[in-house]
């Protein structure tokens, strides 16, 4: 049979079923066992796990496989880290996630804001408006498909939507909201929920996904993870290019306004993180 692993404790492992979503609880085999069973792992079992498929991708912190959405949450209160969103969005397409960027608090932001967001990041990835405290998160619900979890920086609202999305569902879990509203993560856990054909990782509390994940990644390479870069690239002078001076295809875009300027000013700030990683 093929199952998905949902939860991980010690040595003992719930797998749902594929074809009939009933819930297994089992031991791995000694051939499994030595290699690592993931949350988010699809495996073959019996009366154990007997193999582990290939992975799309592996998160060490928090340690989940397979991931295939990560919704990266922002809001006006507290004022938001673009550096950071695009740190994520960089984490994202290097591992082979679909960023959507999901604006909190819309009851409280202003026009204005949203547009900003909007507009600096629309070449990029969807843009989602919601409300927890509202419990306008319908557009939300409807982009659960496959794994997904939550990421943004402290109090933007990450564990609020994850109780509202439960509660409009009407399928509460038991631990699962009681757990979130202490409002720090306090086990290292992780289990994915379903909600409708797509599974939340409960990993509500990790919330600064940085570049130091991505231990292979080359300062050259950065641009080559900002779609909204691809044509201008293309006019640069040297293949080379870091886009920081000289006959510059992007420089010249964001002169002319066609790439956003803070994407630019981010991504210049993430080049120098880089290169004085890499010792350039």
């Amino acid at each position: 049979m093929k199952g998905l692993v949902i939860k991980k404790n010690a040595n003992l492992f719930s797998v749902e079923e594929i074809s009939t979503g009933k819930v297994f609880h089992l031991n791995a085999s000694g051939k499994t066992q030595n290699s690592g069973i993931f949350v988010g792992d699809y495996v073959i079992f019996d009366k154990n796990i007997e193999k582990v498929e290939e992975r799309k991708n592996v998160l060490i912190r928090p340690p989940i496989c397979n991931l295939d959405i990560m919704f990266i949450v922002l809001s006006c209160v507290p004022k938001p880290d673009l550096v950071l969103v695009d740190k994520m969005i960089v984490y994202c397409f290097v591992k082979g996630i679909k960023p959507i960027i999901v604006i909190n608090k819309i009851d409280k932001a202003e026009n204005s804001f949203v547009e900003n967001i909007k507009n600096t990041y629309n070449k990029v990835a969807s843009i989602l408006t919601v409300s927890a405290k509202n419990g306008q998160i319908e557009g939300l619900i409807e982009n659960i498909k496959g794994i997904t979890a939550f990421a943004g920086q402290s109090a933007v609202g990450k564990s609020s939507l994850i109780n509202a999305i439960f509660s409009k569902n009407m399928a509460r879990v038991d631990g699962l909201s009681s757990k979130i509203q202490r409002g720090k993560q306090t086990t290292r856990l992780v289990q994915l929920y379903k909600v409708g054909q797509g599974y939340i990782a409960d990993t509500a509390g990790f919330s600064m996904l940085a570049l130091d994940y991505v231990t292979d990644l080359e300062p050259r390479e950065l641009s080559s993870y900002y779609p909204d870069f691809l044509t201008a690239r293309a006019k640069c002078k040297y293949r080379s290019c870091l886009h920081e001076s000289g006959e510059c295809g992007v420089i010249n875009m964001v002169k002319e306004e066609k790439i956003s300027s803070i994407r630019y000013q981010n991504y210049l700030k993430i080049l120098q993180e880089l290169k004085s990683r890499k010792k350039y």
